[in-house]
């Protein structure tokens, strides 16, 4: 392993992408910090936990100092993210040109916008129509000209909705586990007999440490390592086996208000709600073939999720 490699690694944002990441690159050998707004409670021992706003020049500048390699994982309240991506974003980008850190861009698949079923590869056409599919082409395209414009080293990579340990505001999070567990309801949105792919958190930190390590990849989008869809019906019968019950789901035709999803997150969400009337299959041959990284098998995935679950309501119990 390079000098470089074993330097100091970054991670911007403290949900569950990036404290996955942070255990990740830990594991790997590296000296990682984990940044948020307030100090991280959730990292694991032996990584730095550091506080700053990075949504500023100096709190940006202040989060990347002495690192090799910056992941940018950040995120906001979801009716804040046209309003607050672009200024961390430029204060990021910023921060990356001072220090000559690479920087690894977790990215969605907003820019898409509807493919009416296409199957996603990194070659699929932008033709985001919503706001936030807008705003997100729109950084997309920055990162990439900076990149060009030889004024930073950045890459992007790619998911699809989460799904795995520790991820509870996701389509298949918190509105779907704790039901299936106790016998609740459970939140099926739009279709769930239409192919949806979600990528394991814990292919999420993979894929991104992967590129960290291959500046080979820069300049570019990848789709991170993401198993083949599904229907969520599929995934919901899948449940039922590992949880030895029924799953009760209550599906939406349109956007309102269920569990986890309050009015103001459902009255935002609903310009995206197409993400559940046509198919969302993600395609990551590519990263795959490149880096030799496959995806974590779904029945995998879903053990380990309803086992977090299941630990999760234990410990709410005792």
């Amino acid at each position: 392993m390079s000098a470089a490699e074993l330097s100091l690694h970054a991670v911007l944002g403290a949900g569950p992408a990036g404290t996955t990441l942070a255990g990740e690159l830990a594991r790997r050998g590296h000296a990682v910090r984990l940044v948020s707004r307030s100090v991280p409670d959730s990292a694991a021992e032996g990584i730095e936990r550091y506080a700053a706003d990075v949504s500023t020049p100096d709190g940006a500048l202040a989060a990347v100092e002495g690192a090799a390699v910056v992941y940018h994982c950040v995120n906001v309240d979801y009716h804040r993210q046209v309003e607050v991506m672009p200024r961390v974003q430029e204060a990021v980008l910023a921060a990356v040109e001072t220090t000559g850190a690479r920087l690894v861009v977790l990215d969605t698949l907003y820019p898409y916008g509807p493919t009416r079923g296409e199957v996603m590869t990194e070659e699929t056409p932008w033709r985001a129509t919503s706001r936030k599919g807008r705003m997100r082409a729109q950084l997309d395209e920055r990162y990439l000209a900076a990149h060009r414009a030889g004024r930073a080293r950045v890459v992007l990579g790619r998911s699809a909705d989460f799904v795995g340990p520790g991820v509870l505001n996701s389509s298949l999070g918190g509105a779907v586990f704790p039901g299936a567990l106790t016998g609740g309801e459970v939140l099926g949105m739009g279709d769930i007999d239409l192919p949806h792919s979600y990528t394991d958190i814990r292919d999420v930190a993979t894929g991104l440490a992967t590129l960290g390590a291959h500046p080979e990849g820069d300049g570019r989008v990848w789709h991170l390592p993401t198993a083949p869809a599904v229907t969520t019906r599929e995934i919901y019968s899948m449940i039922e086996e590992r949880v030895g019950r029924p799953v009760r789901s209550v599906t939406l035709a349109e956007p309102r208000p269920f569990g986890p999803f309050d009015a103001t997150f459902m009255d935002e969400y609903a310009e995206m709600f197409y993400q559940h009337t046509e198919p969302q299959i993600v395609d990551s041959a590519a990263f795959e073939r490149t880096f030799g990284v496959h995806p974590t098998p779904l029945d995998a995935t879903l053990d380990a999720t309803v086992d977090w679950y299941r630990a999760l309501l234990a410990g709410a119990r005792s």
